[in-house]
């Protein structure tokens, strides 16, 4: 299992809005883009939808800018990555179902389904009607998802003057 740059782009914004030192001091796309070496265009699009998903909120004005619109206790991880990873198709005879799909095509729901074996879909392998290895690799992806659930940003920032150490020099 691999989580895409978006996921992993978003989990660090959350971190450096988390750590940053508390108001009135917002922060900015270019200063999460400059801290992590990431491209301030692809952080546009994510900064946009954490906050369309209520994680983020925006000041406007002068001095306007970013920052967390829930506390650190309140960002779940596995919610987060559920909402904001596009697919969980790890082989080829999973599926993300249509109707757990956000406006955006992103994903709401249940991480995953196996495709029925009944309609004839065209896509999958020959053998995955007696297949035993997608019930395996859907075991494990639960289990993934779980352990993430398990956890919060608070959980991951108890260590917030170390990473406020290394973000902000």
């Amino acid at each position: 299992m691999r989580l895409t740059n978006y996921s992993d782009y978003a989990l660090r914004s959350l971190i450096y809005l988390a750590v940053r030192p508390e108001p009135p001091l917002l922060a900015n796309i270019s200063d999460i883009a400059d801290s992590y070496g990431i491209s301030k265009s692809h952080l546009t699009k994510i900064i946009h939808q954490l906050g369309q998903l209520g994680y983020i909120e925006s000041v406007r004005g002068k001095n306007g800018g970013i920052r967390l619109a829930r506390a650190p206790k309140d960002i779940n991880l596995g919610v987060l990555i559920k909402k904001i990873e596009p697919d969980f198709d790890l082989v080829e005879c999973f599926a993300t179902p249509a109707n757990d799909k956000s406006s955006d095509g992103r994903q709401t729901g249940l991480p995953i389904t196996l495709i029925d074996e009944t309609t004839n879909n065209a896509r999958g392998c020959v053998i995955s009607p007696a297949c035993q290895l997608k019930s395996v690799f859907f075991e494990a992806l639960t289990a993934f998802i779980n352990v993430l659930e398990r956890y919060t940003l608070a959980d991951i920032i108890n260590n917030e003057d170390e990473l406020a150490s290394l973000l902000f020099r």
